[in-house]
């Protein structure tokens, strides 16, 4: 598997504090069956990592890793917040992309109102980024808005669901939505958004099964990330897959409630 959403690197962010800590981190992923790991730093008011001290940072963990033996490759990426994207230099902002593929992964807000959010993320598009969306079932914006989130997939924008928001860690509300988004066919990834070994470990193909999304994880797991990792315009279609294999869908989710 290939998680394109780690929070991998030691000292940067609210990750891992020291290499050791990455490194148990990392085996424990390698366990879980990934194999590629984009460490997503965050870049953001808190923590304003640039793209020359994540590569840095990948480099020295790329060898630590080899030098225990572990079979995972790990690439540079970032997560950015979206209240930051006005602020950083252009060139800046095109080596913050998911390992050099040309995708963005942005981070929405967790503030209920979030104006323009819309506009922004189309603007950065009409600039010639590709969009990833952090954890949208996680950001009350779009829990307001939904209809905001569908016309924002519709328009070219891929989402990525955080695995254990699919068993409950982060409420009821957010697992609702990312079971709806995934299975309503306006969520294209799943990532761990790890951050420590225990309290946010780095399992997906777990969590996407006990989900009632099994069928589904080789395509989120793998060949989307995969393409994103390449740089492709296009991520492959999401498989025809029977009504059984998939748990029974909600009411559309995106109609308002009176």
């Amino acid at each position: 598997m290939i998680d394109l959403h780690c929070h991998l690197l030691p000292g940067i962010d609210d990750g891992p504090k020291t290499i050791e800590d990455s490194v148990a981190l990392a085996r424990a992923a390698e366990q879980a069956g990934t194999r590629t790991i984009v460490a997503t730093p965050h870049v953001n008011w808190r923590y304003p990592n640039t793209a020359e001290l994540i590569a840095e940072a990948v480099a020295r963990l790329n060898e630590r890793l080899d030098a225990d033996g572990l079979a995972l490759e790990v690439l540079a990426g970032a997560e950015i917040a979206m209240t930051r994207l006005g602020d950083i230099d252009p060139d800046q902002l095109a080596r913050l992309d998911l390992a050099g593929g040309g995708w963005l992964l942005v981070e929405p807000p967790f503030t209920p109102a979030a104006s323009g959010l819309d506009t922004i993320l189309r603007e950065l598009q009409s600039r010639g980024h590709r969009i990833l969306l952090a954890h949208p079932e996680r950001c009350p914006a779009f829990h307001r808005d939904p209809e905001m989130l569908a016309s924002l997939v519709h328009g070219g924008i891929l989402t990525s669901i955080t695995a254990s928001s699919l068993v409950g860690r982060f409420g009821k509300q957010a697992r609702q939505l990312g079971l709806r988004l995934l299975r309503q066919g306006l969520a294209h990834n799943v990532a761990s958004d790890a951050h420590h070994v225990l309290d946010r470990g780095p399992g997906m193909a777990s969590e996407i099964e006990q989900a009632g999304l099994g069928a589904l994880t080789d395509w989120l797991t793998q060949a989307v990330p995969a393409a994103i990792v390449a740089g492709a315009e296009l991520v492959p279609a999401r498989p025809q897959l029977s009504s059984e294999s998939l748990a029974p869908a909600q009411s559309s989710w995106w109609r308002r409630r009176g």
